[in-house]
């Protein structure tokens, strides 16, 4: 049983490091114009994860809100 389980952990924690993978991946390809879009929406609340990526993204394409 416990390997069946440590199996499904690690099949789990695959799948969440490709969606990760997958999301930061959507976040590069937006071009400027959409990035400052989204970055506008994270600009005004707490800091999220998304909200760290998209500025990130900004910092490296040396661009601002």
């Amino acid at each position: 049983m416990l390997r069946v389980r440590e199996k499904r952990r690690a099949i789990e924690t695959e799948r969440a490091f490709a969606r990760l993978a997958a999301v930061e991946a959507a976040i590069i390809a937006l071009d400027d114009e959409d990035l400052l879009d989204f970055a506008d929406i994270f600009s005004d609340r707490d800091p999220t994860p998304l909200r760290d990526m998209a500025e990130v993204e900004m910092r490296r394409r040396n661009i601002s809100l």
